[in-house]
């Protein structure tokens, strides 16, 4: 169990009010990459623009990547979770699972540091990030949970 900041519970069943500050309503029958497509075509500002670009970079860093959809929000996974993808209002919020064990040498990582296994890296309107850098971390990511 983990509590992120403004106490969003993300060990919670998916009720479509846990994980992000969207509360939008999200149809029902779609497949989660149906539903992820949804949640970036709602946000028609920065933030979706930005979720867009870090999901075709995650799914160009590894083509055997399992878009998921749980506590409301897009969670991609290969052989465990990798990253979630959590839309705040003034962030786009990406959390590792296990990113304290993943090589960072280019300093993605800037938010959840105190903790001893998650990391994130928080987006802001008009920050972009290193695409090699960051489909580095995916496929350490990766790598890591398939060693298990």
């Amino acid at each position: 169990m983990f509590l992120l900041r403004l106490g969003y519970r993300h060990d919670a069943p998916s009720n479509g009010k846990i994980g992000s500050m969207d509360k939008t309503p999200m149809p029902q029958g779609l497949s989660p990459a149906g539903l992820i497509d949804h949640r970036i075509a709602s946000l028609d500002d920065w933030r979706g623009e930005a979720l867009a670009r870090v999901r075709a970079l995650i799914l160009e860093a590894d083509p055997e990547v399992v878009e998921e959809w749980k506590w409301n929000i897009p969670v991609w996974s290969h052989a465990g979770i990798l990253c979630t993808g959590e839309t705040y209002k003034r962030a786009v919020k990406l959390t590792f699972a296990k990113g304290a064990a993943l090589p960072d040498p280019t300093g993605l990582f800037n938010s959840s540091l105190e903790g001893a296994t998650r990391r994130a890296i928080d987006i802001h309107e008009g920050e972009t990030l290193d695409p090699a850098a960051f489909k580095d971390l995916i496929r350490a990511a990766a790598a890591l949970n398939a060693a298990k």
